[in-house]
């Protein structure tokens, strides 16, 4: 799928090799899959099939037999990747504790092969692991490289949240020990480092505050006083699951449609469907024909960037409201560059996004009602849509591009690197 973190660690790194700065982004499992210029390494360490292969035949690891070597092929990981594979933490609990426990965990063989290399190839001043749950590999790292090793921190909460006991506490107890060994942390906004600091307890004095950035070279809003020739429409772009909300907007549409007030509202929705969520979206559907609602909503799934881009011109507000607390926010940031204003709940990152752009309105999370008044305000009033767009439409041009978002991403590394910042 499309997975918002790569596409938030592409374009950092595309943006950081636009700084002039020597730069390898390693993929770790399988193959980046972005809607941009992928800037990634071809070679892959820690292979799915491989590392799960070294946690099933635990008494085989730190061996490279043939079959090791076939199953964890480049190709077979590139041709693996075509396919919608479904994870879930309820499964992962061993191998999630494995990783993290680095040299000692199962997957030793892939952690020495992966420093060696960059021992020789790379010889880097900064290793930049982009999730906590990569946390494992910072000791070998920082003690055989030589290197600054930083820490992303950007959404890894609910995967660990969602790892049953007494994997979670333990995955916990091992992202806290091997904070140890890493020099920063970035998060993504002021929110998720607290949370993460106190529910993890992670030194909060090593987070820094980096906020997200787009690449915005595509992006254009509709131009003033351009006739509006179709009918109003709500859009949700974000992955289908019950943890963005779906069916909280939807419930919202069904309520507007039935006050009479918006004829012909429609509402449009594009996002990745795992295999686990089928049952959850066939749910939506089902609700929605028994509304008599069912030709009124366009489900698209993935879409590439261009259908992106284009679905953010086909609608009028975006929200997607969240039931677990969102870290990033992304969609926010490619509709207000698109000049589409958001309805958000008022927890996770959408607090600071929205004080930080002007760009929409926020809900109370657990009110639906509240929802429903927001949306009322933005659909009847063309005005307000319009101002909130061009509002954070610029603010996302000044403050949320992807070369800010690297300049202060270089600050942290520099700080790090004797002479860095000379």
């Amino acid at each position: 799928m499309y997975c918002g973190s790569c596409l938030c660690d592409n374009a950092l790194a595309a943006a950081l090799l636009s700084l002039g700065q020597e730069l390898t982004l390693v993929p770790a499992y399988t193959p980046l899959r972005v809607d941009e210029e992928a800037v990634s390494s071809k070679r892959i360490f820690f292979g799915a099939v491989d590392v799960y292969l070294q946690q099933a035949f635990s008494s085989q690891r730190g061996r490279r037999g043939f079959l090791a070597r076939l199953l964890g092929s480049q190709a077979l990981l590139e041709w693996l990747s075509r396919f919608s594979l479904a994870t879930t933490s309820q499964n992962l609990g061993p191998l999630t504790v494995s990783m993290l426990q680095g040299e000692n965990g199962n997957q030793r063989r892939s952690l020495l092969e992966l420093v060696d290399w960059l021992k020789v190839e790379i010889k880097p001043q900064v290793v930049h692991l982009t999730n906590s749950l990569l946390s494992g590999l910072a000791r070998r790292m920082k003690e055989d490289l030589g290197a600054a090793v930083v820490c992303s921190l950007q959404g890894e909460d609910l995967f660990l949240g969602g790892l049953p006991e007494p994997h979670r506490a333990h995955a916990l107890e091992l992202v806290r020990e091997n904070g140890q060994h890493v020099d920063r942390f970035t998060a993504t906004c002021a929110y998720y480092a607290d949370h993460m600091s106190s529910w993890v307890g992670l030194e909060r004095s090593k987070i820094d505050v980096v906020l997200p950035g787009i690449r915005l070279a595509d992006y254009a809003s509709r131009p003033a006083g351009e006739p509006e020739q179709r009918p109003l429409t709500l859009g949700y772009f974000a992955r289908i699951c019950p943890e963005k909300g779906l069916h909280v907007l939807v419930e919202a549409f069904e309520r507007l449609c039935a006050s009479g007030a918006f004829p012909g509202l429609r509402l449009k929705v594009a996002g990745y469907l795992g295999g686990k969520d089928f049952r959850y979206a066939r749910a939506i559907r089902k609700m929605l024909a028994s509304e008599g609602l069912g030709d009124r909503v366009e489900i698209l799934g993935t879409v590439d960037r261009a259908a992106k881009l284009e679905f953010f011109r086909a609608i009028d507000v975006l929200s997607v409201p969240t039931v677990h607390a969102e870290p990033k926010g992304l969609f926010v940031l490619e509709a207000l560059a698109s000049g589409v204003p958001v309805v958000e709940p008022r927890h996770g990152s959408f607090p600071e996004l929205i004080e930080a752009t002007g760009g929409g309105l926020l809900f109370e999370p657990d009110d639906p009602f509240d929802l429903v008044r927001q949306l009322e305000a933005l659909l009847k009033d063309e005005g307000l849509r319009r101002r909130l767009a061009e509002r954070g439409r610029e603010a996302v041009r000044q403050r949320f591009s992807s070369e800010r978002m690297a300049q202060e991403t270089l600050a942290v590394y520099e700080a790090l690197v004797p002479g860095g910042g000379a």
